[in-house]
């Protein structure tokens, strides 16, 4: 049980009781509601429109439509995965599949307990709060949500000393969904809460096509089979790169061509924004290239890298090697990392077992 004193909530000079926020329940957090008025968006509402993650799909339907059946709250979710594969569009789905609101805010916004206390207080019943980069939650934030999950009660102290007492309050029943690049640093409690955990995959160059006709078609861009496919190519599996990559290939259609997107104006524009066949960009070639010609493909530490192409460690680890790896261009070692054969061909070089040795 997390039990929350007044000398948890003071801030540098100024302190603040938990009182504040049961009473004012609409205490100022960073949260957002999800704008269900925007037609235009590209953001799917339905299962229907959700291109991917077919098993994900298919698992939530009977799970959603258990819960309309009990005519109680889904259980809480944790989604992870690498970025841009859908965690924050499959939780509004969701909400809008059983009519409720979704109340959406990131862990570093939650850095005061009163943030994470006065989004709670302020929920509904069966209104789902969707956390993003849930791993990066402080611990007295963590702690209040404890009780919160279990038992939809907050635990808190008034007074001090010997007039202190102990004071649950209720809240109203609630769904918590979790999003996550990283699910090994959550804390074992926190992961535990969850009643349903997913991982969201990569996507096909089928599924990424989809995705791109879906988009092109919301944007009034004309676009063929083929150019949707050659975009998808190069979308390294993820469906926020491919969005990202039709409106630009569609900005040099309208300017240089006729506007209307095909296989040639689709790789002709891709190519001039250096996103070669295999979805890789001016970065992800650099990265390969210093381990191959610096440092004779590996293996060498993240941090090296990192400091050779005067990018942080998180850059390389969060953005560029997930791909890589998928692509099975990099390999990953307990010493460090290497290019793979496959990496060596990529980038024009033959590999090290396929040299020839002179003696």
């Amino acid at each position: 049980m997390a039990i929350i004193s007044d000398d948890n909530l003071q801030f540098g000079k100024e302190k603040k009781t938990v009182n504040s926020a049961v009473k004012n329940p609409n205490i100022k957090s960073e949260f957002i509601e999800y704008d269900k008025t925007f037609e235009n968006s590209i953001r799917p509402k339905s299962f229907a429109d959700y291109i991917g993650q077919s098993e994900l799909k298919e698992t939530l339907k009977v799970i959603l439509e258990a819960a309309k059946k009990r005519g109680k709250p889904l259980d809480h979710m944790l989604f992870y995965g690498p970025p841009g594969l859908g965690k924050t569009t499959i939780a509004g789905v969701i909400a809008s599949q059983m009519g409720v609101e979704i109340k959406i805010t990131s862990a570093p916004a939650l850095e005061r307990p009163r943030d994470i206390i006065g989004i709670l207080m302020s929920l509904k019943g069966g209104e789902i709060l969707f956390i993003d980069e849930i791993h990066r939650l402080n611990r007295v934030a963590e702690e209040i949500l404890y009780p919160a999950m279990e038992d939809f009660s907050l635990d808190m102290t008034t007074g001090k000393s010997q007039t202190a007492k102990t004071l649950r309050v209720p809240i109203p029943k609630f769904t918590l969904i979790g999003a996550t690049t990283k699910a090994g640093e959550l804390s074992a409690p926190l992961r535990d809460r969850f009643g349903m955990l997913h991982r969201l995959e990569f996507y096909s160059t089928e599924e990424l096509s989809q995705v791109v006709e879906r988009t092109a078609k919301i944007l009034e861009i004309e676009i063929t089979k083929e150019g949707s496919k050659a975009i998808a190519k190069r979308s390294r599996g993820t469906p926020r790169i491919a969005n990202r990559l039709i409106k630009r290939v569609s900005d040099f259609a309208i300017v240089k061509y006729d506007g209307i997107i095909d296989e040639k104006i689709a790789n002709e524009s891709l190519d001039i924004l250096k996103i070669d066949e295999f979805g890789l960009d001016t970065t992800d070639r650099a990265l390969l290239n210093l381990i191959i010609n610096k440092y004779d493909g590996g293996p060498v530490g993240v941090e090296t890298i990192a400091a050779a192409l005067s990018e942080d460690t998180r850059t390389i680890e969060e953005v560029c090697e997930p791909y890589l790896l998928q692509a099975g261009l990099l390999q990953r070692t307990p010493r460090g990392r290497k290019v793979s054969p496959e990496g060596y061909r990529h980038l024009g070089y033959k590999p090290p077992s396929e040299q020839t040795t002179l003696f």
